[in-house]
């Protein structure tokens, strides 16, 4: 915002907003009474009563858009929040609240949907975030991993028993890959396959708030 607004108003810019309609209010009322003066004067009282109400709404509406996205933010913190507790209900009421559904919203609703299994709509709710923030690393990447383990999980639902060839190669032991052996579950290669997929899918849409 530029400072001239404040300045013609006569209020610093760490003013409440009570503060600054009551010093728009007392300058709208001299300006009224003035401009009805004789000559200059009374000209230079109309040219600053348009000038004020101008500033006045300036002001006014650069700070409801600053405290919409203040709250976002902080309503988008508390969806990452629930997320991670597992607590889905939870952090989709939350997103239900929302009036205003940017790009954020949607990448935050694909993760729910995703915690819930409902992979073609996670998939549907990137998209929609990828075409209102297409230079977004962190939606896209999400994305191109959903779409990995969508195709992988529909090849396995057509053939349980085809072996994965060059899908997802598995660059090392897992995080959780030694527990499962440990355990002798007989973890094979195809189990590990699909485990090494759904943790990297995780640890990609995990990351709602850091990535911001």
């Amino acid at each position: 915002m530029n400072k001239q607004y404040y300045e013609l108003l006569g209020v610093s810019e760490t003013a409440t907003d009570e503060e600054i309609k009551a010093r728009y209010e007392e300058l709208k009322k001299k300006y009224s009474e003035e401009r009805f003066l004789e000559g200059e004067a009374g000209n230079e009282a109309a040219r600053m009563l348009n000038r004020i109400d101008v500033a006045y709404n300036e002001i006014m509406i650069e700070r409801s858009e600053k405290h919409s996205a203040e709250n976002a933010g902080s309503s988008y913190a508390k969806v990452d929040e629930y997320i991670r507790a597992g607590k889905i209900n939870e952090a989709q009421a939350v997103l239900d609240e929302f009036n205003e559904r940017p790009a954020e919203w949607h990448y935050l609703q694909s993760v729910v949907f995703y915690k819930k299994n409902w992979m073609n709509e996670s998939k549907k709710q990137l998209e929609i975030a990828i075409q209102m923030d297409s230079s977004n690393e962190k939606y896209r990447t999400a994305y191109n991993k959903l779409k990995e383990k969508i195709e992988y999980d529909k090849k396995q639902a057509e053939n349980p028993q085809q072996q994965s060839q060059g899908g997802y190669a598995q660059s090392g032991p897992q995080p959780g890959y030694d527990e499962q052996q440990q355990m002798g579950g007989g973890f094979c290669e195809q189990c590990a396959t699909c485990c090494a997929c759904n943790m990297l899918l995780n640890c990609c849409l995990n990351a709602c708030c850091n990535c911001r």
